[in-house]
């Protein structure tokens, strides 16, 4: 079978379901729970890994994620568990990235000693908002305060801290939008995740939106956000290395470069996903979605495994040019190519560069500034059949 992962590494990923309550905007696989038997679910953890184990053995693990739902909610001695477990199973790399996601609140800040002992060497921290009254209105549970004295203890903690906010919030402008980058720049974070606040069905957001009740910016005004984000950012230093991450150099996000440059990884916990390749094909994994019949499978069978698909030539090309094209280095075509895509039609690249969306160079394509906000329009002209 194809080495092709290689370009992109070998990671892990492991879900953690629960949160303390559910953000009004959040559609993820996240669950509120009153209590949590920890030491059920740190055994499940670990067998989870040990199945999948079995069948990538002797990889090199250049990263491993804790993602949620809350992972700073999980105990230390859980996480540290998984992280010895991977380090057991596979050969886990001098300099690998362990990343673990938090929430700002006092309690959980708390824990990052702990977590650094076990392991973590890089936080990323659901900030979202230096507002107070939008943190209420986003269903945050800390305050401004809590989230800067929670950064500071991060930034003795970690060698990496990273943290997320939402633009395009709830009567936000452009100009207090650049206020408020230019106050978490300031902080002296080395990576940024800057999202736009998008409204999706099934959340309270999307109950409210649809009936009249919750607005948010117009398309130009968050256009103008976009445009603000990029330049006070690459002002700061912080250049945006795909659509929505901006870092210094040397402080990307490994474990997602993981993704965007297409490589394998194992994805364990409630709906988690992943990517494999094995002797006889290159498969998606997906595990059971809710936390307790995830929890009942691995007791039962070793595995949450719900499903596996084998992935054509094609599908693998096809997934490998939309994760890759969001990242500034873009697209290797020869490798598209080899993966078994169809021959990107000169005429359609031809018209994209034309019209400045896309730049051609050597054997790479890559996103333009003004490509990459219509990143999903120009996908659909490119792999249109």
């Amino acid at each position: 079978m194809s080495d092709d992962w290689r370009a992109g590494g070998f990671a892990i990923y492991v879900h953690w379901p629960f949160c303390a309550a559910k953000c009004p905007y959040c559609d993820f696989n996240s669950h509120v729970r009153r209590e949590v038997d920890h030491t059920r679910w740190r055994a499940a953890l670990v067998r989870a890994l040990e199945a999948e184990a079995l069948r990538t053995s002797g990889r090199r693990v250049d990263s491993i994620f804790f993602g949620g739902g809350t992972p700073s909610l999980m105990p230390p001695e859980t996480v540290a568990a998984v992280i010895e477990a991977v380090a057991r199973l596979w050969t886990l790399a001098p300099d690998a990235e362990v990343t673990l996601e938090a929430n700002p609140t006092s309690v959980e800040a708390g824990r990052f000693l702990a977590y650094a002992d076990g392991g973590v060497n890089r936080v990323s921290m659901g900030v979202q908002a230096l507002n107070d009254t939008d943190l209420k209105a986003l269903g945050r549970m800390h305050s401004v305060a809590e989230a800067r004295a929670a950064f500071d203890v991060a930034r003795s903690a970690f060698d990496h801290v990273s943290f997320d906010l939402i633009y395009a919030r709830m009567k936000q402008t452009p100009e207090a939008w650049r206020t408020e980058l230019r106050e978490a720049l300031a902080m002296a974070a080395d990576h940024l995740s800057l999202y736009q606040l998008t409204i999706e069905n099934g959340t309270r957001f999307g109950d409210l939106y649809r009936l009249g009740k919750l607005r948010v910016p117009d398309d130009d005004a968050a256009a103008t956000m976009y445009d603000v984000t990029q330049e006070e950012c690459e002002r700061a230093g912080l250049p945006a290395y795909e659509v929505s991450n901006h870092a210094r150099p040397g402080a990307e996000s490994r474990h997602n470069l993981v993704y965007w440059r297409y490589g394998d990884y194992v994805g364990i916990g409630p709906g988690a996903h992943g990517r494999l390749t094995l002797p006889d094909a290159r498969i998606a994994t997906e595990t059971v979605l809710a936390p307790e019949p995830w929890l009942d499978a691995v007791d039962a069978n070793g595995t949450g495994i719900l499903r596996e698909t084998p992935l054509t030539g094609e599908e693998q090309a096809s997934e490998y040019l939309m994760m890759s094209l969001r990242l500034a280095e873009g697209t290797d075509t020869a490798r598209y190519a080899a993966l078994g895509g169809e021959p990107l039609l000169e005429t359609r690249l031809d018209e994209l560069i034309d019209d400045g969306f896309l730049i051609r160079d050597a054997s790479r394509i890559r996103t333009t500034a003004r490509g990459r906000i219509l990143l999903n329009a120009m996908l659909g002209r490119l792999l249109a059949q």
